[in-house]
């Protein structure tokens, strides 16, 4: 009986998995509607005591996004003293909702990847995960590719997609 190879891996393709880049650790909302009157005004008096007066700490070490649940008007600065009182606490924090969240933090990771060692190689973005990867991470990331790299395909190394080849 002969040995088995394995060819995908002895084979000069490069993988990227972007559920690699899933910042483990719990995503919270909180909606700024329950510091409003009626869920609809900003009373700025009452909105900093209420903010002063709440437990922050109940967001440690979280990613938070931040939104508004009614159709209230809020003024450019609402999210803004939030923000201030998480800082202590979480990790991270957007407005928007769980998903833009999500969005924020892949972004964030794809432009801090250095590129350097995908110059003139054949790469391989994998397509599936079983953690929240938004589209939004995978066309960042072809984006960012594209000027490197030799050739770019999306899949698994068994079944590719080819995206791209650089002209000769």
């Amino acid at each position: 009986m002969s040995e088995i190879i394995n060819k995908v891996a002895n084979s000069p393709l490069v993988n990227i998995d972007l559920e690699e880049f899933y910042p483990e650790g719990k995503r919270m909302e909180i909606d700024i509607a329950q510091w409003l009157d009626q869920g609809l005004i900003l009373r700025e008096k009452q909105f900093r005591e209420d903010l002063k007066n709440h437990d922050w700490s109940i967001y440690q070490d979280a990613y938070i996004a931040l939104n508004c649940s009614t159709k209230a008007i809020l003024p450019g600065w609402a999210y803004l003293p939030i923000t201030t009182y998480l800082q202590p606490y979480a990790k991270y924090v957007s407005v928007g909702t769980i998903d833009q969240l999500n969005e924020a933090l892949y972004q964030e990771k794809v432009l801090s990847l250095n590129l350097d060692a995908y110059d003139d190689k054949k790469v391989i973005i994998k397509g599936c995960s079983h953690k929240p990867v938004p589209q939004s991470a995978f066309t960042l990331l072809v984006q960012r590719l594209l000027p490197k790299v030799n050739s770019l395909m999306y899949g698994e190394a068994c079944s590719t997609v080819p995206l791209y080849k650089k002209p000769k």
